[in-house]
């Protein structure tokens, strides 16, 4: 699996500005990740990172009463 910087290093991404360099090869990353995936893989691939990152930062949703 390549990694980061594999990808900030490819051709396609190497001849751009930092911002715009990092962002485009973390796209490519996910391309790569996720083009062999069915639609039901990536949603439960979304649903995974979304609750990794409401754990890490100590969110929590609170229905509200009506």
């Amino acid at each position: 699996m390549k990694t980061l910087e594999d990808y900030m290093n490819d051709p396609s991404v190497a001849h751009l500005q930092m911002p715009l360099r990092e962002v485009k090869a973390i796209r490519l990353m996910i391309y790569d990740e996720q083009k062999n995936m069915t639609s039901e893989e990536i949603k439960k691939y979304y649903e995974r990172l979304a609750e990794r990152a409401l754990k890490e930062y100590g969110i929590k949703f609170v229905a509200s009463a009506k």
